[in-house]
């Protein structure tokens, strides 16, 4: 398609577009009306151009905190949208729509009109999404709900959002030399979000390729000197990898042609955030990681013949290298909710090391790379059931959540979720989250079977309700009249759907039981003849401890925790204090004097529900002999006595203390910095032991892990829970669980290990 240009002026006027952004947005313009094709008349996109072209002119769109021009960032959108998402008009001409209805030049019903209903509807959630950024380049947690609900809207709303931010990320490696402190700021910010939000979805909708790019530019800001490490050994050992990789394919390669199947097949390396994840989850250096790269066969085939062939390559690849049976993944059978269809499986290479084989067709590869735009284009279709349920589960989640950070929670751990399948005794078959339980599977049948399940009977076994279901299971639930929803249930389900009804259901409980407990208070005042003042009830309310939780209050009388006779007396001895009763010559009453000695113990006992503060800065006090304070030691870090540490306000489980050095810390920081508590320990360590891990690195030799257990056992403020040892290349890599009782201690002992002859490393994790 041709595109004038010179016609529309070039944007020759507009001080918006310097002159090398100019030549720029004509090269870029060039290279998606070529790639548009057929799909849109040049007329159109005439059209369209024409549109950005007054926005540009009015003078009311402006560059972003970064410096970059909107204009560029939205064409740069279109083409990854039309290039890597593989979608056409409707979308590209959203992208370049939006920021000219955004500033007034033409309104929707004009789009709606002169472009179509769906261009329309589009730029509406893009709209809306845009006006939630204007303040701050990231969204802010009270706006997450807004966001959702315009992703919810129409799913092309959601993969230009990832593209835009895509094309965002590419650019963030250039900052303006004004304010460059604060843009630093920012693209941390960015980058974050980028990591949080936008590459979880990318992995939902099957851009696996843009998921992974996001991964690793997020990395680049937020983790740079890990990045850039790894980064480093990848490019020193690229060529003894590529060797591997070449040696690997050529007999593959030979014997699927033998066997009359046209096929490519290509090795590809992990990206450096999957990389970064398998150190941290192995606990090993970049060394220890020996999948590094994965080789995938392309079969170009009919498709009569997809699955034969894909079976075939299969057989061949497994007959030539060694399979790990546990490690198999059949998506051809059930494709993943996303569209996503492949066979993976992991086979033992040359030289004993494992490698990951993925095999699948040009058309199943198309949808692997561009995710649910190539199903559609495929399929002929213009939606698919699961993504359909799974923004369903966004609406019932926007419904029933009560804050906008315990969504976001939510809405992130949805994401990365993959499928399992299973069959009720009739053979139905049933998708769920991987890591669903019995209790999730009857929420998604229907939500009274959910309230009323009491297990399950599993393959013909009787398991618990909290019990994790596996491919192929056929379930059976099991149902009681008397069973209603726990609040431990919350801890049980994994789904969005389940934890909203659980949710619902328990809100409606809560509600019951606080209305049991008012009317057992007001039934035994009244008895007494007591008349009861509602701002005496709040303050005795308070002063137990409950503070703002009046209707937790009321369910403790109901369920007996609190009985109405001691709601009574400390009612009496509360209203005469407060009303100054006294006897003769200035004395207390016994009543009175009751009432001080009531206000002290319940001042007291609020304060032990309550998080430990000190007078001036808030500071969260960690005793080991503390009572009264929820807290738990996070078991990504186990920070013992001694250790520099924060809290962090869970949703559910209570506060969660960590390491300052916490691998958790940047990311909890950026994205949870309002949960963020100040804390230190107090008092002396006294003889409390904490569970620490240490990797050692050293020699492989038996003497030197007889020196090591040696030291540990000699040390009287030791004690070893477990000891883990692998070895390769002449070298042994051990992780140690031990019981310390200080960070003093622990130091004196890592420097004696590292002392010991052979030892190349030793390291807390």
């Amino acid at each position: 398609m041709a595109v004038d240009y010179q016609a529309l002026g070039n944007f020759s006027s507009s001080p918006l577009f310097t002159e090398g952004e100019r030549e720029e947005f004509a090269q870029l313009m060039t290279q998606l009306a070529n790639q548009v094709g057929d799909s849109m008349d040049e007329a159109t996109l005439q059209h369209a151009l024409a549109a950005m072209q007054r926005a540009a002119e009015s003078q009311t769109l402006v560059r972003n905190v970064f410096g970059h021009n909107p204009l560029l960032l939205d064409v740069r959108t279109a083409i990854v949208v039309s290039d890597e998402m593989g979608m056409k008009r409707a979308a590209i001409l959203a992208v370049l729509l939006h920021a000219a209805v955004r500033v007034g030049v033409i309104d929707i019903p004009t789009v709606e009109k002169e472009f179509g209903t769906d261009v329309a509807r589009i730029i509406e959630g893009l709209v809306n999404i845009s006006r939630l950024y204007e303040k701050n380049p990231t969204i802010e947690s009270e706006n997450f709900r807004n966001l959702l609900l315009s992703f919810a809207g129409d799913m092309r709303v959601i993969l230009i959002m990832i593209a835009e931010r895509t094309c965002l990320m590419r650019e963030l490696s250039a900052l303006p030399d004004e304010n460059r402190e604060a843009c630093e700021e920012f693209r941390r910010k960015v980058a974050g979000e980028a990591a949080y939000l936008y590459a979880p979805l990318s992995h939902k909708l099957g851009l696996y390729r843009i998921k992974s790019e996001l991964e690793d530019l997020a990395m680049k800001y937020t983790e740079t000197e890990v990045y850039y490490q790894i980064k480093d050994k990848l490019s020193q050992t690229k060529a003894a990898r590529d060797k591997y990789i070449a040696d690997f394919i050529e007999p593959v390669s030979r014997k699927v042609a033998a066997a009359g199947l046209k096929c490519h097949i290509k090795g590809r390396t992990k990206s450096i955030h999957s990389i970064w994840q398998k150190m941290k989850k192995q606990r090993c250096p970049f060394e220890g990681v020996y999948d590094l790269f994965a080789i995938r066969i392309i079969i170009d085939s009919p498709p009569e013949r997809e699955k034969p062939d894909c079976w075939l390559a299969y057989s061949i690849v497994t007959d030539m290298y060694q399979p790990n049976p546990n490690r198999l993944r059949d998506w051809l059978s059930i494709p993943k909710s996303n569209g996503y269809e492949s066979l993976h499986t992991t086979v033992m290479g040359p030289e004993g090391r494992w490698v990951e084989v993925q095999i699948r067709t040009e058309r199943m590869d198309d949808i692997a790379e561009r995710g649910l735009a190539a199903h559609w284009r495929y399929k002929g279709v213009q939606s698919e059931t699961g993504l359909d349920e799974w923004l369903t589960s966004i609406r019932e989640a926007l419904e029933n959540a009560d804050d906008d950070r315990e969504l976001m929670d939510r809405f992130k751990m949805d994401l990365y979720k993959d499928d399992v399948f299973v069959f009720t005794p009739q053979g139905d078959l049933f998708k769920l989250p991987h890591g669903a339980t019995v209790l999730d599977f009857a929420y998604s049948i229907h939500t009274n079977l959910g309230y009323h399940c009491t297990g399950a009977k599993v393959n013909n076994r009787h398991v618990p309700i909290r019990y994790v279901l596996h491919n192929g299971d056929q379930v059976e639930i099991l149902s009681s009249n008397s069973q209603t929803p726990k609040q431990g249930w919350l801890s049980i389900v994994t789904t969005s759907r389940a934890r909203s009804k659980v949710r619902q259901a328990l809100k409606e409980i809560e509600a019951r039981q606080a209305s049991i407990g008012r009317e057992e208070i007001e039934r035994r005042f009244k008895n007494r003849k007591i008349e009861l003042d509602e701002g005496i009830m709040l303050r005795l309310i308070r002063k137990m401890g409950y503070k703002q939780q009046e209707q937790v209050f009321y369910q403790h009388v109901a369920d007996g925790k609190l009985t109405a006779d001691e709601i009574i007396e400390g009612y009496n001895a509360l209203w005469d204090y407060e009303h100054g009763i006294a006897g003769e010559g200035g004395e207390e009453t016994a009543s009175a004097h009751s009432a001080a000695e009531y206000r002290q113990k319940t001042d007291v006992e609020a304060q032990g529900t309550a998080v430990s503060e000190d007078a001036a800065g808030g500071i969260l006090f960690i005793d080991p002999h503390m009572a009264g304070v929820e807290y738990k030691l996070a078991k990504c870090c186990n920070p013992i006595y001694g250790d520099d540490i924060f809290g962090f306000v869970t949703v559910s489980d209570g506060i969660k203390i960590h390491r300052q050095s916490c691998p958790n810390a940047t990311d909890l920081r950026s994205r949870f910095s309002y949960r963020i508590v100040p804390a230190r320990w107090s008092g002396k360590a006294g003889g409390k032991f904490y569970a620490v891990t240490l990797s050692v690195v050293g020699l492989d030799d038996l003497g030197i892990i007889n020196n090591l257990t040696s030291i540990l056992s000699k040390d009287e403020h030791v004690k070893l829970r477990n000891i883990n040892i692998n070895t390769h290349d002449k070298l042994f890599s051990s992780q140690l669980t031990i019981l310390m009782d200080d960070t003093s201690r622990l130091n004196a002992l890592i420097k004696k290990l590292r002392e010991v002859k052979g030892v190349k490393q030793v390291q807390r994790l």
